[in-house]
């Protein structure tokens, strides 16, 4: 039985290694650092979106390239090794991947052709750590009618339509809101990797029927979209934990101490080949919730064990290869601060590692995620 990558999938991980290879370098980045613009390449995101990486797990009659979830997560883990400065994870995984599998023919019709050309931008509110919606509706003659609010919404300014969750009567809807519609008012947010996010306040706002995902029963959705933007955190995580470990393996081969390079000292070994073996775990869990969840399969236990490695792996290859590096690790004019900053924030992204063990923990314990 071969366990390798098909052709396509390799295809696919060079095509988007090339592209963000040429785009996104340490000066490009540079840009966006302090704030100083929104982290948002439009010029890389439409190459993305022309090149068709962009629609990769979306149907081919929608535009896409009808291929699957653990597709999806090559490419972000390549988006991860470049830290690039596109909203695959928001547009992608939180819009697109949800109006697919739960959204009518009709609403998939009007919304996923014009989200796979680039035409409009979605994002999703489903990063919170709140259990319930922050968000109420009330039911009108012509559909519902939302307030509340949703936090930290990636890219809620850039995008055109937000996929939110609602609490209802009923328990829980999903809906399709336009960032322009009255009522709707945004206030950024500075988060500590500079990636554009935002508080979402909505007053009073109506949705018709046409743009009600689903009117009840909106908990299944919520689940299964968080599970593979978790899923797809853990594969940007895997990317940007592999680049800093070659970048520190790179540094330390070069840096010489006493004459020597410092990457032949004992301790520095250990501390590289610690990293690379963290790093090799990451990617064996990762790459098992990938494939799992691109089947279709049941794979709760399987993203909550990657995401526990994600947030330690983060933690620790942070730490180590700024050690390494020593005073340079933390200059800005070098490009490892910036991993660190997503590594740590990838950490603590939709759970931590003590909540995700406690989660997992508390499933075991009911007998569930055993037999699977």
């Amino acid at each position: 039985m071969d366990f390798g990558f098909s052709e396509i999938q390799h295809d696919l991980r060079g095509l988007a290694r090339r592209i963000l290879d040429d785009a996104v370098s340490a000066s490009t980045l540079a840009a966006y650092d302090e704030f100083a613009a929104p982290r948002f390449d439009r010029v890389l995101w439409q190459t993305l979106v022309d090149s068709g990486l962009s629609g990769i797990a979306v149907a081919e009659e929608h535009g896409g390239m009808g291929l699957g979830f653990m597709e999806l997560g090559l490419f972000i883990e390549e988006l991860g090794r470049s830290i690039a400065p596109v909203p695959v994870l928001a547009h992608c995984v939180a819009g697109m991947l949800p109006l697919q599998q739960f959204a009518s023919a009709d609403l998939q019709s009007r919304v996923l052709p014009p989200a796979a050309r680039g035409d409009i931008l979605l994002t999703g509110a489903f990063w919170s750590g709140s259990a319930t919606p922050e968000l109420r509706a009330q039911n009108t003659p012509e559909g519902l009618l939302l307030t509340g609010h949703c936090r930290a919404v990636p890219f809620a300014q850039q995008a055109d339509w937000l996929l939110v969750p609602v609490q209802v009567a009923a328990g829980v809807a999903v809906v399709l809101v336009p960032t322009d519609a009255v009522g709707v008012r945004s206030n950024a947010l500075q988060m500590t990797h500079f990636e554009p996010h935002a508080d979402i306040e909505f007053n009073n706002v109506p949705v018709p029927e046409a743009d009600i995902v689903l009117a009840s029963g909106g908990e299944a959705l919520v689940t299964w979209t968080r599970e593979r933007c978790t899923a797809a955190v853990c594969a940007q995580q895997l990317g940007a934990a592999d680049c800093a470990l070659r970048m520190a393996a790179g540094y330390t081969s070069e840096r010489k101490q006493f004459g020597v390079p410092v990457a032949t000292f004992q301790a520095v070994g250990h501390r590289m080949a610690d990293c690379y073996i963290d790093v090799e775990c990451l990617r064996l869990c990762t790459w098992q919730a990938l494939s799992l969840l691109g089947e279709q399969r049941a794979a709760t236990t399987e993203v909550q064990i990657a995401k526990i490695w994600a947030g330690d792996v983060g933690h620790r290859v942070s730490y180590a290869c700024q050690h390494v590096h020593g005073g340079t690790g933390i200059d800005r004019d070098y490009p490892l601060w910036r991993y660190c900053l997503w590594l740590r924030f990838n950490e603590m992204t939709l759970g931590s590692s003590a909540a995700q063990g406690a989660a997992l923990g508390q499933r075991l314990a009911r007998g569930e995620g055993l037999f699977d």
